[in-house]
């Protein structure tokens, strides 16, 4: 019985790997990172009642700041477009 669920186990992780690969090939650049972060949260997920300094909390926002000075974002229209494709 153990080894049935084993090998069952095994042939899903491989048949979801190979779906996420199809729907990976498909994705741009944008999207890609988009996943990773959402993955990375998963795997690190916050505690609910964490909380950061100020200090980091301005970091945070200057490095934001910073990264839209750089034109490092995407906008609104760019994100409605993306949806109606």
């Amino acid at each position: 019985m153990v080894n049935l669920y084993y090998k069952t186990t095994i042939v899903m992780a491989q048949v979801l790997e190979k779906e996420l690969h199809k729907y990976w090939d498909l994705l741009d650049t944008p999207q890609k990172k988009s996943i990773i972060s959402m993955i990375k949260s998963f795997l690190h997920p916050v505690e609910k009642d964490s909380h950061i300094s100020i200090e980091q909390y301005n970091k945070e926002i200057d490095d934001a700041m910073t990264k839209m000075d750089k034109g490092e974002f995407i906008t609104h229209e760019d994100v409605m477009n993306e949806i109606d494709k």
